[in-house]
């Protein structure tokens, strides 16, 4: 009886140790492997996973929105689609308001941004670009019953919606303007016509194509810039090789022609420059 209870025990003890030996293993192989996915860069890691996460606003026509069947469409997002199937991989879209959508780059909850963001110097502080994929004018935009404002500079002391991270919201609040905060260029439109606000500062090929699907709307441009803005897909530092893949593919559409296409689809012309 004596005998069978060591035999017992000591088979016990061994189950335990070889149990512990497994999850020893597993874990050493687990850390070996997340130590090799973080060796990678993140153009490889992208391959690897054989997607792009890519956050866009889904919200700001023509650049990126949702269609009459409700697929999201749009200049940014046509670019976007073509850039990533020459990568090789297939694109994951991640919708996100204007205001968090740099902080969603920032927790990796994406891999870049497409959609519509001004390239310009305190932003390359903090994170990268690809080349131009377009340049635009900013507009003046105001309901067409107001005359008291003709220049950028009457909107000192006057509402202007913006949304609080773009590039519009800066020029404004320089030229003296009190900024309400929106959500998006729809949203700082409705404001606009229901005269709840003087002004926005907005891109102006959005404005002309919202023009265009509502001729009718009570608006019109006060005044326009002459020094177009140039836009970007935008990354976090440190992944030079994803920015040259990108750059490579955009430099390849516009040499074939894929990119005048998309471009004259939304625009009848070349908004590349």
């Amino acid at each position: 009886m004596k005998k069978s209870f060591i035999i017992i025990a000591f088979s016990l003890l061994l189950a335990l140790v070889v149990t512990a030996c497994g999850k020893a293993e597993n874990q050493a192989a687990s850390q070996a492997g997340k130590k090799s996915d973080e060796s990678k860069n993140l153009l490889e890691q992208i391959k690897a996973d054989g997607t792009i996460k890519i956050g866009t606003e889904g919200t700001y026509a023509p650049f990126t929105y949702h269609d009459a069947s409700g697929k999201l469409t749009g200049f940014d997002i046509e670019i976007a689609e073509e850039v990533v199937k020459r990568l090789g991989v297939k694109a994951e879209f991640v919708e996100t308001p204007w205001d968090g959508i740099f902080a969603g780059l920032d927790s990796k909850r994406f891999d870049i941004i497409a959609s519509q963001v001004g390239i310009r110097p305190d932003r390359q502080e903090k994170y990268d670009f690809s080349e131009p994929t377009n340049v635009s004018k900013p507009y003046l935009i105001v309901n067409k019953d107001n005359d008291t404002i003709k220049t950028f500079e009457d909107l000192k002391g006057k509402k202007s919606a913006q949304s609080l991270t773009s590039i519009f919201k800066e020029m404004a609040a320089s030229n003296g303007a009190e900024i309400v905060s929106v959500e998006g260029f729809n949203q700082a439109i409705d404001l606009l016509i229901s005269k709840r606000v003087d002004a926005t500062i907005n891109d102006g090929l959005s404005y002309l194509d919202f023009k265009k699907q509502q001729p009718d709307a009570p608006l019109k441009v006060a005044a326009e810039l002459d020094e177009p803005t140039q836009m970007g897909i935008m990354f976090r530092k440190e992944n030079k090789e994803l920015v040259e893949a990108v750059n490579k593919a955009l430099s390849d559409m516009k040499k074939d022609g894929t990119y005048l296409s998309i471009s004259q689809k939304y625009f009848e012309t070349d908004v590349s420059k």
